[in-house]
């Protein structure tokens, strides 16, 4: 795979006016710049998405839609919504698009709005068995306004209970099933997903926030044809700006928008909307199709480096952009080894597996993804020496510095935001 080179943003505006924050965010570039980036949920986006980030639209209020605004002066603002719009209905196949959502949790925000009142049944993924925050938690909005039934993995092969999620819908009835996770490694069956929602009268909502980039890059199956909404965030595989998306079928794009504004969000972020725009270009592209299946090679192969050196794959591996693993092996806990790993320049989160014995913010596991390292151009070949390095700095954490050194030499090799 052809490795991009990125250019990098200039701050010389920025450091004569406020050295201070101008500091804070050439360290945070060269942070990025000189360590391992494995955090499934980041990437790194082009300079092109960067530019429409930093941009004069900015600057204008435009609460509403193309068309139908609350402000004067929208003309130029509306025409970049457009374009946005017309792009992700092409790109994914989908009848109605809105590009408005601030963030993922916005976006599914918006969609328990559309369709569901205060008490409602809703039947979603565990938070510890891979699930979101938004999908029930007791200190989310999604647990505290919504009778939310949780479905998990089963214990011997750590993958979706289908016939669970059946009879729990069976049982509960629930108004809306949410398909989706953060911490879920392998393929979702959308198509029994559909057919337990129809059964049961039930929306089928898919939060794709995690790889709908891999449905973008035609990597993996699309959740569009089988969902009524399907909510996702655009910075993670798909290398857009941190934000929100919902796709839906045409029959709910009334509700979908009325509860996106004026329910949720005031003024959308016009920049913001601009720069998804950006990406979904971006995305269109032959080249965003070979990168989002190395993305998955990478993972694959990140995963196997992982387990020939003591630690487990949760579910036997990977299909998709990450994936959760079971560090008990090395005899410490998911904690240890995140810190273990930061001191030698790997960034990556602990993260819970099913059935995890420890607090989840001690956790038995880690969660690795290759959006970053993929786009820096790193493939397979480098992923086995990212697993030793992984696997040294958490079993040696008195060699971090050796360990920081290779790393950076690596990353040399694949920089990201290149600084020639």
């Amino acid at each position: 795979m052809t490795t991009v080179q990125f250019w990098g943003p200039d701050f010389s505006a920025l450091a004569a006016e406020d050295p201070e924050i101008a500091d804070i965010l050439l360290a945070e570039l060269d942070r990025a710049r000189s360590g391992l980036q494995l955090i499934a949920s980041e990437n790194f986006t082009s300079p092109a998405v960067l530019a429409a980030l930093g941009s004069t639209l900015s600057n204008k209020y435009a609460e509403g839609y193309p068309g139908k605004r609350y402000y004067g002066g929208c003309v130029e603002v509306d025409k970049a919504e457009v374009i946005g719009i017309e792009r992700a209905k092409e790109l994914f196949g989908a009848e109605h698009a809105n590009l408005q959502p601030h963030s993922g949790a916005s976006a599914n925000l918006a969609v328990y709005g559309a369709f569901l009142a205060p008490g409602d049944t809703v039947l979603a993924m565990s938070l510890p068995h891979g699930g979101h925050l938004t999908h029930g938690s007791k200190v989310n909005f999604s647990g505290k306004w919504f009778d939310v039934v949780s479905y998990g993995v089963r214990a011997d092969t750590e993958l979706i209970d289908y016939d669970e999620v059946r009879d729990l819908a069976r049982t509960h009835r629930p108004k809306m099933i949410i398909a989706g996770a953060t911490a879920y490694p392998r393929l979702i069956d959308f198509a029994a997903f559909r057919e337990i929602a129809d059964e049961v009268g039930a929306i089928l909502m898919v939060d794709a926030a995690h790889f709908i980039g891999l449905v973008a890059g035609k990597a993996i199956p699309s959740p569009v044809p089988y969902a009524d909404v399907v909510s996702f965030t655009t910075h993670k595989v798909l290398r857009g700006p941190r934000g929100g998306m919902i796709l839906s079928r045409a029959e709910h794009a009334a509700k979908i928008d009325k509860a996106v504004f004026p329910m949720m969000q005031g003024g959308p972020l016009m920049h913001a909307v601009a720069a998804k725009a950006v990406a979904l270009r971006e995305a269109a592209s032959a080249g965003y199709q070979a990168y989002a299946s190395a993305v998955i090679e990478n993972a694959q192969a990140l995963a196997a480096a992982l387990e020939a050196r003591g630690m487990r794959a949760v579910s036997g591996g990977t299909d998709t952009h990450l994936a959760l693993i079971d560090v008990r092996g090395l005899d410490v806990t998911g904690a240890e080894a995140e810190e273990r790993c930061d001191a030698a320049g790997i960034t990556l989160n602990k993260n819970a597996i099913p059935y995890d014995p420890q607090k989840p913010m001690v956790a038995s596991g880690i969660r690795v993804g290759t959006p970053s390292v993929t786009t820096q151009g790193m493939a397979a070949a480098d992923m086995d020496l990212i697993g030793a390095l992984i696997a040294q700095a958490i079993t040696e954490p008195a060699s971090a510095g050796d360990i920081a050194g290779q790393v950076q030499a690596l990353v040399a090799r694949h920089p990201a935001y290149d600084r020639t």
